[in-house]
This record gives C-alpha cells, sequence and structure tokens, in this order.
C-alpha cells in the first residue's frame, strides 16, 4: 500500500489484515441480474450496466450548490442520473466510459432517473473479479474506492495460509453447524456463484454467519470472564431472613405487591443472601413501583444491622425519596437522611459523623454520597436510580467505599433486550412489567399544530375539574436560545391570554437548583396550575394531580424521551391525557415514533421500537455507555444469534474458567490480546 491509502485505512480502523478481512462488504450485486433500463419502473431499487453517453455540471441561484447530471445508456435506452453537491463527479464520470449504477428509480416531470446512485466504474483490472457472477461492495474508506478495497481483499486472501487458527471451539462448531473459519472469510467476500444475492444481502450465508457468530461469542467470552471473576469476590456480611424480617417488611406495606414485584423481590433477596456480591439492573416502566422493592431489600439488610445508601441523579429525586421512604418506615426503628451538595456545613458534619457511627440506617442522596470523605460504618446495600444518569466512576467509587456491597440498579428506560445482554452483561436484569392496581393508562393523541384551540380547550376542561397541566418544550443543542425564548414566550402568552384565570409557571434547565425546586414544590402543592418545561421534568417527579401533558413539537423528540415524559401524567385515579402536537413538515422517522406513541404505552415494545429506528448508537445518546463496536455483527439484525453465543461462551467459562483445557488455548491469548484495557481482566489468569 502506498502511504496516502494506508493512511486512509488507518483512519477507518483497517490496520492489520485481520482489520481488513473482517470488514465485510455491506451490499452484494448479482452481475447476471442487471436490469435492462427500459424495464425500469418507479420505486424500483435497481442496478444497471450502461455507457456514459453525456455528462454536465449545473450551476443553480443557490450559491455554492452545484448539480451533477449523466445519461447512462445500455442496448434498451437512455436514463438520467442526477448527483447533488458533488462537482468532483465531473473528473470521474466521463463519457465513454463503462459503468454500474445501483439506487432507487425515480419519477418527476422530467421522467424517470436515479437520484444520488452508487457507481462503479468497470476496468479491465478487475476482469476477472467481473466474471464473477456475484460482486461484493464495500464503504468507500477516503481515496480507497470499493474497486480498489476488492483487490486489496483478494490479494490479501490470496496470500492467507489455507490452514489459519480457529477459535472457536471444535465441539461449538460441530454443536452449531459452523463452517471453518478460512472458508468464512472466503466465501463472505467472495461469494460462491451459487450463492443467493438476497441472503447474502440480508446476511444470513452459512459463511456470514459463522463470522458474526464468532465476533458475539468472543465478546461474550470476555464478559463470562469478568463475570466470573467477580463471582470469585466475597461480601463481608451476608443477611439472613427469618420470620422477624419478614414481619418488619410486611409491617411497612402500604398495598399488595403486583405479581411483577414479587418476583422481581424473591430475585433480589436470594442475591442478599448469596455470599458474592449481587449485581442487579431492576427495570420497570414509570411507576411500575420499583422504589417499593427497593425499600423492602433494604428492610433486609437494615435489619441485618447494614447501612443502605440510595442514590438518585438530582435532589429534586433525592428530596422525593426521603419523603416516600421517611413515610413508609416512619413507623420503624430506622433512621432516614438525606445528603446533596446543597446540605449545609454545619448539618453536613453531623450527618457525616452519623453515617460513621451507624446511627443514620438509611441514606439517601445524589452524587455527594460518593465524596471522599464520607465513611460508613457498615455499608451493605447500595441503590442506584435512574442508573444510566451516574457515572461509571461514581458507582466504582461508591463500591470501593462499602467494601464490595451489593449492588441494585434501577430504571425507567426500559432496555431493549439485544442491549442488555451487551451493554448490561454483567448484570442480572429483573423485570417488573405490570403496573400498580388502578392505575389507567394514558390516553395519546397525535395532533397538527393547527388543531391548538381545541387542544386548549381540553386543558381548560381539566384544569376547571381541579387538574393540573404540563405544556413541554423541545431544548434541543445548537438552538438552546431560539427554544428558550418560545418556551418563556409561550408561558407569557398562556397567562395573558389564553388561561388568565390559572397560574402558569416557567420550568427550564437554566435555571438555578433553589429556583427549580421552589417551581416543582409549587407545582405538586397545587398552587401553580400550568407547568411550561424546556428540561425533561426530572425523571420520577410525581405529581398525581397533573391529568394532561402537551408535548410542543413533538416531532423533535426521541421516542424514549416522549415515553418518559408521558409517564409523569396518569399517576392519579383520574383518566389522564397525553397529546403530541407536531409541525409539518414531519419526517418519516418522526411520524413513526409518534405513531408508536399513539399505539402502546408499554415501555418495553416502545424500546425496541426506538432501537428499531434509531440503532443501537443512538439508542443511550451521545453518552455512549460503553456499547461495543462490532465489525461484523448488528445487533438489531443478529439478535437472536448474540443469545446463542451468550449461553455458548457462559458455559464454556462455567466448565473452564481459566480456558486451559487444549483446545482453548489459542481462544485464550485472542481473548487477552483482545480485551487487555477493555475488561478489567487483572484478576484473571
Amino acid at each position: 500500500m502506498g502511504p496516502r491509502k494506508a493512511a486512509d485505512l488507518k483512519r477507518a480502523g483497517l490496520v492489520t489484515v485481520e482489520d481488513l478481512l473482517y470488514r465485510l462488504p455491506f451490499r452484494y450485486e448479482d452481475r447476471s441480474r442487471m436490469q435492462p433500463i427500459a424495464s425500469l419502473r418507479p420505486g424500483m431499487r435497481a442496478a444497471v450496466l450502461g455507457e456514459i453517453k453525456s455528462s454536465n455540471l449545473a450551476i443553480t441561484r443557490r450559491r455554492g450548490f452545484k448539480i451533477f447530471h449523466a445519461v447512462v445508456s445500455d442496448a434498451s435506452g437512455p436514463i438520467r442520473c442526477t448527483w447533488m453537491n458533488q462537482p468532483y463527479l465531473q473528473d470521474i464520470l466521463k463519457p465513454h466510459l463503462s459503468v454500474v449504477i445501483f439506487g432507487d428509480v425515480k419519477l418527476d416531470s422530467t421522467g424517470l432517473h436515479f437520484m444520488n446512485p452508487e457507481f462503479e466504474l468497470m476496468s479491465d483490472e478487475l476482469e476477472s473479479v467481473r466474471t464473477a457472477r456475484i460482486v461484493p461492495f464495500y464503504e468507500k474508506t477516503g481515496t480507497v474506492t470499493p474497486n480498489m478495497q476488492r483487490r486489496i481483499v483478494r490479494q490479501a486472501l490470496d496470500q492467507l495460509p489455507s490452514e489459519i487458527p480457529d477459535l472457536l471451539p471444535a465441539d461449538v462448531r460441530a454443536r452449531l453447524r459452523l463452517v471453518p473459519r478460512r472458508a468464512a472469510i472466503e466465501d463472505a467476500h467472495f461469494p460462491p456463484n451459487e450463492a443467493q444475492v438476497d441472503e447474502l444481502n440480508a446476511f444470513r450465508t452459512p459463511a456470514q454467519r459463522r463470522m458474526i457468530f464468532e465476533e458475539f461469542f468472543l465478546f461474550q467470552i470476555g464478559h463470562a470472564w469478568r463475570r466470573h471473576a467477580t463471582s470469585m469476590e466475597l461480601k463481608p456480611y451476608v443477611p439472613k431472613v427469618d420470620d422477624r424480617i419478614r414481619a418488619s417488611a410486611a409491617k411497612i406495606l402500604p398495598f399488595k405487591l403486583t405479581p411483577g414485584q414479587r418476583q422481581a423481590l424473591k430475585e433480589i433477596v436470594e442475591d442478599l443472601l448469596r455470599p458474592q456480591p449481587m449485581h442487579r439492573l431492576l427495570q420497570g416502566d414509570v411507576g411500575a413501583g420499583k422504589t417499593i422493592v427497593a425499600l423492602l431489600a433494604a428492610i433486609v439488610a437494615m435489619e441485618n444491622g447494614l447501612q443502605v445508601a440510595f442514590m438518585a441523579p438530582t435532589e429534586i429525586l433525592a428530596a422525593q425519596h426521603v419523603g416516600n421512604i421517611a413515610r413508609l418506615l416512619s413507623q420503624s426503628r430506622f433512621r432516614v437522611d438525606m445528603l446533596t451538595g446543597s446540605t449545609p456545613g454545619l448539618k453536613k458534619h453531623t450527618l457525616h459523623a452519623h453515617i460513621e457511627r451507624g446511627t443514620t440506617n438509611l441514606i439517601v442522596g445524589t452524587h455527594a454520597l460518593v465524596q471522599e470523605s464520607i465513611t460508613f460504618h457498615k455499608l451493605g446495600l447500595v441503590v442506584i436510580d435512574e442508573q444510566h444518569r451516574f457515572g461509571v466512576a461514581q458507582r466504582a467509587a461508591l463500591r470501593a467505599k462499602g467494601l464490595r456491597p451489593d449492588v441494585l440498579l434501577m430504571t425507567a428506560t426500559p432496555i431493549p433486550r439485544t442491549l442488555a445482554l451487551t451493554d448490561y452483561s454483567e448484570l442480572d436484569v429483573s423485570k417488573i412489567p405490570d403496573l400498580p392496581p388502578g392505575r389507567k393508562p394514558v390516553r395519546t393523541w397525535v395532533k397538527p399544530e393547527s388543531r391548538r384551540d381545541e387542544i386548549y380547550q381540553l386543558i381548560r376542561e381539566q384544569l376547571d375539574a381541579g387538574r393540573q397541566a404540563y405544556i413541554i418544550y423541545p431544548l434541543i443543542e445548537g438552538s438552546e436560545k431560539i427554544d428558550l425564548k418560545s418556551a418563556t414566550e409561550m408561558a407569557d402568552h398562556l397567562q395573558t391570554e389564553i388561561f388568565p384565570a390559572y397560574r402558569v409557571a416557567l420550568l427550564h434547565g437554566r435555571m438555578k437548583q433553589d429556583a427549580k425546586d421552589k417551581v416543582m414544590h409549587a407545582f405538586a402543592a397545587g398552587q401553580v396550575h400550568i407547568l411550561v418545561s424546556t428540561t425533561v421534568v426530572e425523571v420520577g417527579v410525581d405529581v398525581a394531580n397533573a391529568s394532561i401533558m402537551v408535548v410542543e413539537h413533538a416531532e423533535r423528540f426521541g421516542l424514549s424521551q416522549l415515553h418518559q415524559l408521558r409517564g409523569r401524567v396518569g399517576r392519579g385515579e383520574w383518566e389522564s391525557h397525553c397529546i403530541l402536537m407536531y409541525q409539518a413538515p414531519w419526517t418519516d422517522d418522526a411520524r413513526e415514533r409518534l405513531k408508536a406513541m399513539a399505539s402502546t404505552s408499554d415501555g418495553f415494545v416502545i424500546a425496541e421500537r426506538d432501537l428499531e429506528l434509531r440503532g443501537p448508537g443512538d439508542f443511550f445518546g451521545t453518552r455512549q455507555s460503553g456499547l461495543p463496536e462490532f465489525r461484523v455483527a448488528d445487533l438489531l439484525r443478529d439478535g437472536a444469534m448474540l443469545e446463542e453465543a451468550r449461553r455458548e461462551a457462559f458455559a464454556l467459562v462455567q466448565a473452564d474458567p481459566q480456558l486451559l483445557a487444549p483446545g482453548h488455548r489459542g481462544l485464550r491469548e485472542a481473548l487477552l490480546a483482545r480485551w487487555r484495557g477493555k475488561l478489567d481482566l487483572a484478576g484473571i489468569g
């Protein structure tokens, strides 16, 4: 490779021959299935092979915006191809050259055409590849065209020995009927002529399946290894459960647990009684009653003389937890305290002393709980609410304090199964699928901006009946100033013009914490009737009397965000409404998101749909929580194989924890090389 091409490949993460061979084509094309241009119809996705008859670069009125046109013709007739803002194509696509055009066929007033299609020039040096019926297409990498990449891959494969080490154990390969590694790599790049193109493009041929499985398997072995290492740790205190503790827990229960809560509690308590520390994620939709389950687990720890730390992501939420927990524990002998960043100095000092002496049994707080200066007397259980808003470092700091306490993470953002198996692979997962009795599902409508007056009428009816309302505004990075201005103007307009008889208040992220708290407390106390908010109304904020929510510009919100917002209403016994107001024009994706919201209130269904629409990388937003980068596999497409790989990997590590059996040595070496630094494998081997 020349230095420039090598640098381009390096930028794309292709440094070794293995990198190159594990970057599979993203599409395959059957050259025997080229369509005659005359047979094309609007809406078809088609490949045509023809000669460039003419080409020109058109200048438009928009400054700097150019359009490149080319007419391509085969024996059956011509078709126009158009590329927006790619002027450099005039140096590449010149008349008399043979070219393959691939893309969607469009129809407009000028007739049929291809808009921004992919193309590939036919050159003599590709003759060997060209005679193949099925041609692989690679993503372009800097100056390295798909053509070149095909040639480099062919060279690399020709120089590869006929036998290469196979990382998958022979028994796993035999059981799952997986093809050998060398053959899989060859066939995934240059499929045999009898391969089916549809199967190739769905990544379902034996060669592709083998490579996908291998990648998932190595990933899951790393997690199984790490999990095995943590199961070797023992916690200093192991709680017990007897009739006295059961009676103590039953005493605080304000209502009967749902079957989902009972099952989750059973799984958590079984973990508490084990000698190894618990690492469990409790998932439950907004309002599913996770806090009471966590509190019952806390009673088990406290009755065993252990302290419990309960962490929330914000002060508003911490205060809300303290209120609920103190109320439930008012008849018990346990002392509940709260410690946050804004706790005054003298009080903080006293609290530190109580925590250190053990007179505080349960401490609720924010990030302040992980500060160095706090020493616990006997920390046994840590409960972390809405854990994805908590950094990994903070979780680790807390664990380091309490000598390996049990850790329970809670989230109301349902995590799709495939992501739970990757991002949360070393956690056990409990789910509360049902809602507490008496909860009515929220009625959801999608309405255009033009129906604003009737939406205001609906709000008025709710306010007249004594209820309260949320009106949510988007606040998107990059347009904060404009968004904030429109929300502020809207709050004024609602107060003076639309609802003068009611109190309207504004809440936004730029406000100081005590100003935010003041507004929230006034809303919770019923002194404010309409809350206009730009931020996601804090996750978990609980105002049972609020029965209607209007989301302005709903097309600008993500699905999970909309679902979280909707969870703020429907917390009382009244029927509640969520109105998603959109402004045209909206994208197809936005339409799909709002349609999904209107069709179901099940957070798990919504999370799966969100994953389909956004893809795994975006699911957790930019604060990407350590999702692995897969080279061959795709979490959405290959979810079933991920589960299979996980089962095989965990079974293997259970049978041979150090991977020292004769057939596993190569796998062990490959894993240590691949995962060193990524997984905390220092304690292993």
